[in-house]
């Protein structure tokens, strides 16, 4: 699964502006209702069952970027929001280290396929650090853009 399948581009938070785990997640759950790929009625549920999963096991995997995800009913299809904080937040993160990309991931309950399919892709990339740098420095919706696309048709870069 390609990023470009997945990830809502009008989503893109180029400066979060919560300092906090739950702040981050409830900024992004939000800009995907304004997007249009959650129903307004859900977004306080979604973005209670993402804090619910995130309270189980830290979705921060380290080295800047945490993960958070959750399959939920109110989504039809995967869909992902990328957002980024200059400051850093604390995810509880693997290396104790503060966070500075955050991809949150939404996927329809009755799909496990399709989630684990966006969340290898995502891993994949994250495992590279030149990924990581440009995921990083991008600041606008099309940075972010051409970042994924180019590491959808390039998967070695």
């Amino acid at each position: 699964m390609k990023f470009e399948e997945f990830v809502c581009f009008e989503a893109t938070i180029p400066e979060l502006e919560s300092k906090d785990r739950d702040g981050a997640i409830t900024e992004l759950v939000a800009a995907l209702v304004n997007a249009g790929q959650i129903p307004a009625e859900s977004g306080k549920d979604v973005t209670k069952a993402v804090i619910k999963r995130e309270n189980e096991a830290s979705t921060g995997m380290g080295k800047g970027v945490a993960v958070p995800h959750v399959k939920h009913a109110a989504v039809k299809k995967v869909v992902a929001a990328v957002g980024h904080s200059g400051a850093g937040i604390d995810f509880a993160s693997l290396d104790e280290q503060p966070v500075y990309s955050v991809i949150l991931l939404i996927s329809p309950v009755g799909n496990p396929d399709k989630h684990l399919q966006a969340m290898e892709n995502i891993f994949r990339h994250l495992q590279k650090e030149r990924f990581r740098k440009f995921l990083r420095q991008c600041r606008a919706p099309k940075q972010l853009e051409d970042l994924l696309k180019e590491a959808d048709e390039n998967p070695s870069w």
